[in-house]
């Protein structure tokens, strides 16, 4: 998989003026100088997606949930009990124990969660995952070229989660299991205030995307009428 390529595929699909995805993975060395992030970690996303690079750590990711989810760090004792009595986003304190269970959280085997910009990047390795911040719009064709090849009821998942859990703890889990599964995330109330109105979260694992990065140019992406309507809008809205 040639990174170069894939900017040209993804430039000719959604346009010109979309936004580039970021690559996200864990590495002993950071991309760039990151500050300690207060509250949400999706605050110091915008130095990622504006191409300086984000490096996150136990140090600088200021969220316990966020450490957390990250993998750095294990779940805080009151964790489940804020997430539903304080935040009111499940029905018990049970309910936060048994989705935080099926994450299956590893410890992470590096000190750093990089994420960066894809045209900065060298490689796709070792990647866990390939973010993007989509619109409506974006999010029509992501969805479409991911069901393109995956016949699966959940080849596009929306799962329970924090914007940190939707991001990277499926992601991880769904790569170390070599999964097919993609995510739609950012809908938790809390991270919202942190990225535009319009945007959401689409995530491909990296197990996935080596499937997907062979199927872009075959489906509804290039030369059909339906989705050059789509992607003409796309560049008048940006």
């Amino acid at each position: 998989m040639d990174i170069q390529a894939f900017i040209c595929k993804y430039r000719r699909a959604f346009g010109e003026t979309a936004e580039l995805p970021l690559l996200f993975y864990y590495d002993d060395e950071p991309v760039a100088d990151t500050d300690k992030v207060n509250g949400c970690l999706f605050r110091g996303m915008d130095a990622a997606r504006k191409g300086r690079g984000l490096s996150l750590s136990a140090e600088t990711i200021g969220c316990g949930g966020g450490r957390l989810y990250a993998a750095f760090a294990p779940m805080p004792e009151h964790v489940p009990d804020f997430v539903s009595n304080k935040e009111r986003y499940k029905a018990s304190p049970e309910d936060v124990k048994e989705c935080i269970g099926r994450l299956d959280i590893r410890p992470a085997a590096k000190r750093y969660l990089n994420f960066i910009r894809i045209d900065l990047a060298k490689s796709f390795e070792p990647m866990e995952g390939i973010l993007f911040f989509a619109t409506p719009d974006m999010l029509s064709g992501l969805a479409t070229w991911t069901f393109f090849d995956n016949n699966a009821d959940d080849a596009v998942s929306c799962i329970f989660g924090s914007g940190c859990s939707s991001v990277v703890s499926q992601t991880v889990r769904e790569n170390r299991t070599g999964g097919r599964r993609t995510f739609i995330g950012l809908l938790d109330p809390s991270v919202r205030p942190h990225v535009e109105s319009n945007v959401l979260s689409f995530v491909i694992p990296a197990s996935r995307f080596k499937e997907m990065y062979r199927t872009m140019d075959h489906c509804c992406l290039f030369n059909t009428n339906a989705w050059n309507k789509v992607k003409e809008r796309i560049a008048n809205s940006i």
